[in-house]
C-alpha cells in the first residue's frame, strides 16, 4: 500500500462519537487515546464545565487542537467562548461549524455574519487563537460576482482573521476537488477534515448529521469511515500534506453499519496504514 515521505498528526472530531460521548465522557476519550488518536476536535462539552472537560482530556491522555463552537454562542457570549476554549481547555483553533440558512453565503444576514467574524477573529487573535470556518456544500453557491461562496468569504476577510478547516467529504459533494481546494487555500488550512462518503448528493444529508432540515429520505448517500468511500484519500493526504497543513481530523456524522466507535477506529487504522 502507497506510503507517505512526510505525515501529520490524526486527531478525531469528537462529534463523530458524540452517542457514547453522552453516555460516558471520560471512558469514551480512553477508548478514542487507546485506538491511536493523540488528539481531539470537541463539538460541545458534554454538559460539564471546560474544567471538568479539560480535567477528562488529561486523564485520557488527549490534547484538543480545535473545537467547533456554534455562531450564536460564539455571538451571546464571545469572551466566554475565548476564555473556556482557548484559556482554560487551551485550543490553538476554535471553528465556526454551520450556519444557518439564513445566515449563509446569498442570504440576507450573510454579511452581517461576515462582519461578526472580522470582530470575533480579531478577538481571537489577541488571544492566540485563531478562527477557522468549517464549510459544508451550501457554500458552493455562485455569489452576485460569479464566486463560489466560500471563495467570497476567504477573499474578503483577511486570512489573519480567519483561516479554513476545508472538510473533505462536503467539498466534494459541492461539486469540487477536496485536494485541489486545500492547495488553493495552501498556508490558509491548518486544519483539514477527513471524511468519506458513499452513494450521491441527496435531500437526506442534513438530516445524517443531525440536522434534520428535510424529513425526505431518498438516497443511497451514506458517510463511511475514511478509506471505506468514494474519496480519493491518499490525493487528499498527499494534497494536505504539501500544503502547509498541521493536522488532520476525522470525521464520520454518522456511523452506518457499525457503531460510531468501530468505525472511527476503522479511520484510524486505515490512516496507520499510511504511515499516519
Amino acid at each position: 500500500m502507497l506510503k507517505f515521505s512526510k505525515t501529520l498528526p490524526v486527531g478525531l472530531q469528537l462529534y463523530s462519537v458524540r452517542d457514547f460521548m453522552e453516555k460516558d465522557l471520560p471512558g469514551t476519550l480512553k477508548k478514542v487515546k487507546t485506538m491511536g488518536y493523540d488528539y481531539v476536535e470537541p463539538a460541545g462539552l458534554c454538559g460539564v464545565s471546560a474544567e471538568e472537560f479539560k480535567k477528562a482530556l488529561d486523564e485520557a491522555g488527549l490534547k484538543a487542537i480545535c473545537a467547533h463552537v456554534p455562531l450564536a454562542e460564539m455571538t451571546a457570549d464571545p469572551d466566554k467562548v475565548i476564555n473556556d476554549y482557548g484559556k482554560v481547555i487551551g485550543l490553538k483553533y476554535i471553528a465556526i461549524p454551520y450556519l444557518a440558512e439564513g445566515d449563509r453565503p446569498g442570504a440576507e444576514n450573510f454579511e452581517k455574519v461576515l462582519d461578526f467574524i472580522r470582530s470575533f477573529g480579531k478577538k481571537c487573535a489577541d488571544n492566540g487563537i485563531t478562527l477557522l470556518y468549517h464549510n459544508h456544500d451550501f457554500e458552493f453557491v455562485k455569489m452576485p460576482d460569479g464566486r463560489y461562496g466560500l471563495d467570497y468569504m476567504y477573499e474578503t476577510v483577511d486570512s489573519s482573521l480567519l483561516q479554513t478547516e476545508l472538510d473533505c467529504c462536503w467539498v466534494k459533494v459541492g461539486g469540487e476537488d477536496p485536494a485541489a481546494y486545500i492547495r488553493k487555500y495552501a498556508g490558509r488550512c491548518p486544519v483539514v477534515h477527513l471524511k468519506d462518503y458513499s452513494g450521491e448528493k441527496s435531500s437526506n444529508m442534513y438530516n445524517l448529521i443531525g440536522m434534520k432540515e428535510t424529513a425526505k429520505q431518498t438516497s443511497t448517500f451514506e458517510f463511511r469511515p475514511v478509506g471505506y468511500g468514494k474519496q480519493d484519500m491518499p490525493t487528499i493526504l498527499k494534497a494536505a500534506t504539501e500544503s502547509g497543513a498541521e493536522y488532520l481530523v476525522v470525521e464520520q456524522d454518522s456511523p452506518g453499519e457499525q457503531t460510531s466507535l468501530e468505525a472511527v477506529e476503522m479511520s484510524r487504522k486505515y490512516l496507520a496504514s499510511l504511515g499516519f
